[in-house]
C-alpha cells in the first residue's frame, strides 16, 4: 500500500504525519484491516526521525484509528462504525441569535501600531518586571502545594484582606474581605451579577456612549439593554426606562468622555435603584489616576442600602494579561456570587493572586500609581494642549484616567480607518454610541511614549487635511 504524505513546507512534522493519516483513514483510502508502513521506513521515506513517526502513529492508537499487532505490524481498525465520515458543507450545531450580534474579538496588534492611541492600555514597558518575578519565584519555591490545586472561588484569602484595605485607603470603600469577591475583571463581574440577579428577557439599562462589552454580556444573555443619554452631570436618571434591574455605569470617570457623574447625580441615581428594587454596577475603572482635585466618592461609600457593586481592576494599573479585578457587593449578594464565580471558572490563577497580595503588601502596588500617575499627568497635559492646538478637535474636559475624548464636526470613521492604514491606532467617540452617535475621538496616553504624541497627531492632521475624514 502506498501512503502520500507531503511534508512540504510544514513545520510540526508529527502533527502533519497525524492529520494526513487521520484524514486518510476517514476518507476510506486506508481501509480497515491494512496494515500501515513500519515507522522506521515511513520516517526513511519522508526524512525525518522514526520518534516522529511513532508520535503520531500512537496518538492515532490512542484514538482508536490505529492498533497493534506484536511481531506483525500495526493496522487501521477493523470497526468504521466509530469513525463517522465527514459530511461536506454540513451546517453544523448554530449559537443562539443572541451572539450574531457580538463582534469578533479583536485580532491581536502584530507589529504594534507606530502610533498606540488605543484607550485603556497602560505603558507595559513600566511594568515592574523584576519585583514580579520575584514574587512569583517566591511563590514557587516555597513549596506551597496549595498554591498548585484548585482555589477558594472567592479568591485569595490575603489578596481579598489586601484589596479591602487598598479600596478602603484609596477610596473610602469600608468593606470587609468577605465582601469582595476576585474576578478576571468588568466583564465577568458584569456577568456574575447578571448570572445571580436577571432572568433572560430582563431589563439594564448603560451609558450611552458607554463601555461597549457589559452591554454585549448582558445582551448575550438575553437581556434586553437600554442604552440612556449621558449629559454634564452624568447618566440622565429620569431617561432610565420603567421596569430596568441592573444599572451598569462608570460614574467617576465616564468611559468614553471622561466626565466625573455629580454628587447630585448620584445621590439620585442611587435614591431611584432603592425605589425601583434596582442593582448598580459601579465601575471604577481607573479612579487610581486622577490628576486636579479630590476625588469624587463613588456611588458605595454614598449607598446606605446595598444597591451597589462595586467594580475595580488591576488591568489598567498593572497588566490585563494578569486577568485579575475584584467587585466588592454587599454581603446578601456574595454567597450566589460565589457560587456563580465557582461554575463558571471556578477560580482565578493562584500563584498570580498570591505575588499580588504579597506586591499590595509590601507597598509595591501603592508606589507604582505614584510613579504612574506622574508619568501619565505629563502625557495628559501634553494631549490636551495638543488636542486644543489641533484646529479640527475640541477636547472634552477629563482630570482622570488614562483616555482623552475630543469632539470634531463631522464623522470620524473614515478617519480612523485612514489612520490605522498609517500606523496611528486610535478610535471614533460613535463607536461608542448605541442611540446618537457623536463626532469625534478617543485618544488614549497610556501605551503611547509622551515623545510620541505630537508626531502622531501630526500624522493624524495630515490624513484630516488630505481628506481622510
Amino acid at each position: 500500500m502506498e501512503i502520500h504524505i507531503d511534508l512540504t513546507g510544514t513545520r510540526g512534522h508529527r502533527d502533519a504525519i497525524y492529520r494526513q493519516l487521520r484524514a486518510a483513514i476517514l476518507a476510506g483510502r486506508i481501509r480497515p484491516g491494512e496494515a500501515l508502513p513500519p515507522t522506521r521506513e515511513l520516517a526513511q521515506r519522508l526524512a525525518v526521525s522514526r520518534t516522529t513517526v511513532s508520535a503520531a502513529y500512537d496518538r492515532l492508537t490512542a484514538e482508536g484509528f490505529l492498533t497493534g499487532r506484536v511481531g506483525a505490524g500495526t493496522f487501521v481498525t477493523a470497526s468504521p462504525a466509530e469513525r463517522p465520515s465527514p459530511v461536506l458543507d454540513a451546517p453544523g450545531v448554530q449559537p443562539l441569535p443572541e451572539w450574531d450580534a457580538v463582534p469578533s474579538p479583536p485580532a491581536p496588534f502584530a507589529p504594534a501600531p507606530e502610533f498606540d492611541f488605543r484607550p485603556g492600555v497602560p505603558d507595559l514597558s513600566m511594568f515592574p518586571f523584576d519585583t514580579w518575578r520575584r514574587l512569583i519565584t517566591q511563590r514557587l519555591r516555597a513549596g506551597q502545594a496549595d498554591l498548585m490545586t484548585y482555589g477558594d472561588p472567592q479568591g485569595h484569602a490575603a489578596l481579598r484582606a489586601e484589596i479591602a484595605r487598598h479600596v478602603g485607603v484609596s477610596r473610602d470603600v469600608r468593606v470587609s474581605a468577605a465582601q469582595v469577591v476576585v474576578t478576571a475583571g468588568a466583564q465577568q463581574t458584569t456577568d456574575l451579577v447578571a448570572r445571580v440577579l436577571l432572568r433572560h428577557g430582563d431589563l439594564a439599562a448603560v451609558e450611552d456612549p458607554g463601555y461597549p462589552p457589559p452591554r454585549l454580556v448582558l445582551g448575550a444573555r438575553g437581556i434586553r439593554v437600554a442604552p440612556v443619554p449621558v449629559d454634564a452631570s452624568g447618566i440622565v436618571v429620569e431617561a432610565i426606562p420603567a421596569g430596568t434591574r441592573l444599572v451598569y455605569v462608570t460614574p467617576s470617570h465616564q468611559y468614553p468622555l471622561g466626565l466625573s457623574m455629580s454628587l447630585e447625580r448620584r445621590l439620585e441615581l442611587l435614591d431611584w435603584a432603592e425605589r425601583t428594587d434596582a442593582v448598580l454596577v459601579e465601575d471604577d475603572y481607573d479612579s487610581e489616576f486622577r490628576y486636579t482635585g479630590r476625588p469624587l466618592e463613588p456611588l458605595h461609600s454614598l449607598d446606605s442600602r446595598g444597591r451597589v457593586v462595586y467594580v475595580g481592576s488591576f488591568s489598567k494599573v498593572l497588566s490585563p494579561a494578569l486577568r485579575l479585578g475584584f467587585l466588592v457587593a454587599p454581603p446578601s449578594l456574595v454567597p450566589a456570587l460565589v457560587k456563580a464565580r465557582y461554575l463558571t471558572d471556578w477560580h482565578a490563577p493562584n500563584v498570580e493572586q498570591a505575588a499580588l497580595a504579597a506586591f499590595m503588601a509590601e507597598g509595591g502596588f501603592a508606589r507604582h500609581i505614584r510613579r504612574m500617575r506622574k508619568v501619565y499627568l505629563a502625557r495628559h497635559d501634553l494631549l490636551s494642549r495638543a488636542l486644543a492646538a489641533s484646529g479640527f478637535l475640541t477636547p472634552l474636559p477629563s482630570s482622570a484616567g488614562l483616555h482623552l475624548s475630543a469632539v470634531a464636526a463631522a464623522d470620524c470613521g473614515p478617519l480612523v480607518r485612514a489612520a490605522r492604514r498609517h500606523g496611528v491606532r486610535l478610535y471614533s467617540l460613535g463607536d461608542f454610541g448605541v442611540g446618537e452617535r457623536r463626532h469625534g475621538l478617543v485618544f488614549g496616553y497610556g501605551a503611547v511614549a509622551a515623545e510620541r504624541i505630537e508626531p502622531g497627531l501630526a500624522r493624524l492632521r495630515a490624513l484630516a487635511d488630505g481628506g481622510a475624514a
